[in-house]
């Protein structure tokens, strides 16, 4: 499987304004191409090849007066903004035949000069790494890197970035093998909320950091300060940069708190089951910032890669599964309810529930039921059924519950179908 390991790294000023060209050659490769496709599109043509692509816009290019510059970077970056294009339109093309899964994907667009967060990428034939340690980048020298862990292996490439608040990063590509860890016999359901981030199945629950509500005092004013500045001044962008600074700041911490959260999970869980939340169309309404905060999304694709890397398995239940409805001990639905209602006693057998501990309950029966009923389990009855499925299952039949009120499952007290 494929890693990506990224590192802090301090280019000297030239090296910054070697980078800076190389950011805008690329670009401008990119731009160009992209013109050419466009117009061989309106013009009837098929679309040019990437080997004809890559000596109009680049060999030949470069014998011309307006783009003579670009001989002066490396060649590698340019090619690979090329492939850049074809992997642009590729996914545009798959997501309108629908065989890229996801969300519509559009056609590639012109990139600007004024993008805070510019980006080129190194083959094996562009870099290297220095016996001191050092990244060694083709026309722009050896830059040095900040170390915080070993690569685990050679990298294949590695993507040089700039982020908006001016910090440069090299990201590195290696191939890794899995590493499984022990099998376990505990399996957690999840119920994600904004109150509190999660509570677990077991009882556990983990608050709600709320980095952006924490942060919200600094970043008032750092954006304040920069609503004063005058466009296209010397102080707009130092405040600019400020704000920027301030909201990486805030994102590095939520990033950093969410690896080490879904790290544990992981580790002392052998499945683990989340609700699929239509987290797009709740970042819409009047909580769309407490929303964004939590980064449920990032919470959840964490956990899908760690649990493929480290032989866990993900179910995710169906976002129609009414786990608030149904109580864990009987399995009766009790109906809807408003969020104002964090307790509710089930009309049939009177136990009295926490909504959220009810609700992770709840996902985690399904999740197991779903889990024993995946598609390529055994079809006679009494036969082993696997320990570990795919890495990644999604499902949640919901057929039975008009029916029956009463869904299937294989814990809290709800009989499995």
């Amino acid at each position: 499987m494929h890693l990506r390991y990224s590192y802090r790294i301090c280019p000297t000023a030239g090296q910054r304004s070697a980078l800076a060209r190389t950011f805008g050659c690329a670009r401008v490769v990119y731009n160009d191409a992209l013109a050419a496709r466009k117009q061989a599109r309106k013009d009837g043509l098929p679309y040019p090849k990437g080997t004809d692509l890559q000596k109009l816009v680049i060999t030949e290019a470069k014998r011309t007066a307006e783009r003579a510059w670009l001989a002066s970077v490396g060649v590698d970056p340019l090619i690979q903004s090329l492939r850049d294009l074809d992997t642009a339109y590729r996914n545009f093309f798959d997501s309108v035949s629908g065989r890229r899964a996801g969300r519509p994907v559009g056609l590639p667009h012109f990139k600007s000069k004024r993008d805070n967060r510019q980006s080129l990428r190194f083959t094996r034939n562009g870099f290297r790494i220095r016996g001191n340690g050092k990244l060694n980048l083709a026309r722009i020298g050896d830059v040095r890197v900040k170390w915080s862990r070993v690569l685990p292996a050679d990298p294949s490439s590695v993507t040089i970035l700039l982020d908006p608040s001016g910090r440069y990063y090299a990201s590195f590509v290696v191939d890794v093998e899995p590493e499984h860890l022990p099998e376990l016999d505990t399996e957690i359901g999840i119920d994600l909320g904004l109150t509190t981030y999660a509570v677990m199945s077991d009882g556990s629950v983990i608050d709600n950091p709320r980095f952006l509500r924490k942060a919200e005092k600094k970043l008032k004013a750092a954006q304040r300060a920069l609503s004063r500045k005058a466009k296209g001044s010397k102080n707009r962008a130092k405040a600019r940069r400020k704000v920027a600074k301030a909201h990486a700041k805030v994102a590095d911490t939520r990033m950093d708190w969410l690896h080490k959260q879904t790290t544990g999970i992981i580790r002392e869980n052998q499945a683990v089951y989340l609700e699929d939340l239509n987290v797009r169309g709740l970042g819409r309404g009047r909580l769309a910032r407490s929303v964004h905060d939590a980064g449920w999304s990032t919470f959840r694709r964490l956990l899908e890669e760690k649990a493929a890397r480290y032989g866990r398995t993900i179910g995710i239940v169906h976002r129609a599964f009414p786990s608030s409805q149904l109580c864990s001990e009987c399995g009766h639905r009790d109906g809807p309810k408003p969020l104002a209602v964090r307790e509710w006693a089930c009309g049939a057998c009177g136990v009295l529930h926490d909504r959220d501990l009810n609700a992770a309950r709840n996902i985690l029966a399904a999740g197991q039921a779903d889990r024993l009923n995946a598609p390529g389990g055994p079809v006679r009855p009494g036969a082993a059924i696997p320990r570990q499925a795919r890495p990644v299952e999604r499902g949640t039949h919901l057929g039975d519950l008009p029916r029956t009120g009463v869904r299937a499952a294989g814990a809290g007290g709800i009989p499995v179908l």
